[in-house]
């Protein structure tokens, strides 16, 4: 319905108005009514993709994302944890060079933070299984918080041994190590790597699948632990198998004069560990102009030493070898070698020097010894690993 009112104006005019006041009352709910559907879809729209969001990414995420950065100040979270702590599973997807990066790190102060406990690493060396693994089990037993065991072999063995077995799970990632050649260094190398990585190993020692200990633990621990050297074969040979097998391009990093030779199984204290796991410097060179009939593992570690730390150095090794009856390789012992008599020329039958002084005890481990050797060995081992 329209209706009209007529408005006088001051000079005597009307004008006539129309009011459409019915109209604006149906258009009015109309535009509002559209608004708020707009509004409506929109926001059922924006809710089904949040839903979508929180299941494709999970809610426990977004949970935590708001949630994380809150913490109780009566809770104290142990960041130096990931720093003290060994690895559980040896068995990591590193490669070498990120295993010696990794490795070569070294505390500058030289007091712990916490209670450290000094450890031995003892680092085996195999081309294949331990033979004589019962007894170095008689040897650890019962001196769990001051050992440690790494084992380099191409072949896995863990399976042969039990879960309370001092190597069980104890093989690091391996590769083939060739007599002589420098894949023998690279798998000394990853040994001391893989054991650096427990800030709580103090001296690491390489052995063979042929080695026995001549000592009870205690013997062996205090002996290293009271030592103020590393014991390193490094002499001057100035013969065909020393000074013979420098090459020229040695130099000017190794100069002939400084060319070292000494056994390959040593004990280090972890300083001198760091120091081979970093060098970046003599590595090529023994690489490269060191090759058969140059053995490297004989030169490579005492030369490198006897240059950057020769004060750290005994120049000698703990372990006991017989060469005497000639050729490439030591002698091997068997069954009917074992005897008390045996050990007793091993024990006493050098005097060397300790600390300064003279001792007749120079020796702490033996090699090689046959898989024959086992039965004999583990019978005068009450009297061995108790003297």
């Amino acid at each position: 319905m329209q209706c009209s009112r007529v408005l006088q104006l001051e000079e005597g005019k009307e004008i006539v108005v129309t009011s459409s006041r019915t109209g604006l009352t149906k258009a009015f709910p109309y535009k509002l009514l559209l608004l708020l559907g707009f509004f409506l879809a929109f926001t059922v729209v924006l809710f089904f993709i949040s839903v979508s969001t929180i299941k494709y990414y999970g809610i426990n995420s977004v949970v935590t994302s708001v949630t994380s950065s809150f913490v109780p100040c009566h809770e104290k979270i142990n960041d130096l944890d990931k720093w003290i702590k060994p690895l559980v599973v040896l068995m990591h997807n590193m490669s070498d060079e990120e295993l010696l990066w990794g490795a070569s790190f070294m505390p500058r102060r030289k007091e712990y933070p916490f209670n450290r406990v000094p450890k031995i690493a003892f680092m085996f060396l195999t081309m294949g299984p331990l033979p004589l693994a019962p007894l170095w089990e008689r040897l650890l037993k019962g001196h769990e918080k001051l050992y440690s065991v790494y084992i380099h072999s191409p072949v896995s063995s863990s399976a042969k041994f039990p879960a309370s077995s001092v190597f069980y799970r104890r093989h690091i990632p391996s590769q083939v190590a060739e007599w002589g050649r420098m894949t023998m260094c690279d798998a000394e190398r990853r040994l001391l790597a893989n054991a650096l990585l427990d800030i709580s190993n103090e001296w690491f020692v390489l052995l063979s699948e042929s080695c026995i200990p001549l000592f009870n633990f205690t013997t062996i621990y205090t002996y290293m632990t009271k030592s103020e050297h590393s014991f390193m074969g490094s002499f001057d040979d100035p013969g065909a198998y020393g000074r013979g097998r420098y090459h020229g391009n040695m130099a000017p990093e190794v100069f002939i004069d400084q060319w070292r030779k000494g056994s390959q199984w040593f004990e280090i204290n972890r300083e001198l560990a760091v120091s081979i796991v970093k060098d970046t410097l003599y590595y090529p060179k023994f690489k490269e102009f060191c090759q058969p009939a140059c053995y490297v593992d004989e030169h490579y570690f005492p030369t490198m030493l006897t240059i950057e730390k020769p004060a750290a150095l005994a120049n000698r090794s703990v372990t006991w070898v017989d060469w005497s009856r000639g050729g490439a390789h030591p002698a091997t012992f068997g069954a009917q070698d074992i005897n008390e008599e045996f050990f007793a020329r091993i024990l006493k039958g050098d005097n060397c020097t300790y600390n300064g002084g003279y001792t007749s005890m120079c020796y702490l481990f033996a090699r090689k010894f046959s898989p024959s050797a086992l039965e004999p060995l583990v019978q005068i081992a009450p009297k061995l690993l108790s003297s």
